[in-house]
């Protein structure tokens, strides 16, 4: 499929259903889904695929399949997605990777690349993200890629922190 973003080691393309299975190895992992309200399980995934296959369209964004360049492997998945904070729809960079592959710098990677898509095709004059103040880990993610603590939100009925980056 063609890539969306590719980075030195990464090619990001749009998610479709025969990615269900990939993305049941994230769903299905408690302990990778342990800042979110619960795991998917299939038909979840399939309405998870259809939401973002919806936002393709609605907003040209949305998350993104991370592949292994040069393997093709899955790995997760990062993206630009919209969200309403504040009552305003705010572009989110989100990503969520494989338990497997923690800790070797893709999310970096790429979250860096989708700061740099939102900035520069989408032309957005800042991304957050919304992430859970105890999973050190994405808000080291935020950190790297140059996002810094704005406020504290209450979404999805959790207290959860909204990281800020500015166009610059």
């Amino acid at each position: 499929m063609t890539a969306i973003i590719e980075t030195n080691r990464l090619r990001l393309r749009k998610m479709n259903m025969r990615d269900k299975e990939n993305l049941l190895k994230i769903f299905s992992d408690p302990e990778t889904m342990r800042y979110y309200p619960n795991v998917k399980d299939q038909e979840e995934t399939i309405r998870w695929i259809n939401w973002t296959i919806n936002n393709y369209h609605t907003f040209r964004v949305g998350l993104w399949i991370v592949e292994d360049k040069h393997t093709g492997e899955f790995l997760g998945q990062c993206g630009v997605v919209p969200q309403k904070i504040d009552g305003m729809v705010q572009m989110e960079i989100g990503y969520l990777f494989i338990r497997e592959k923690w800790g070797s710098g893709y999310a970096t990677e790429a979250a860096k690349a989708c700061r740099d898509y939102g900035f520069e095709k989408l032309k957005v004059d800042q991304l957050v993200s919304i992430i859970d103040p105890a999973n050190h880990a994405s808000v080291r993610v935020a950190e790297k890629i140059g996002m810094k603590l704005d406020k504290s939100i209450i979404k999805w009925g959790k207290d959860l922190s909204l990281y800020i980056i500015k166009a610059r």
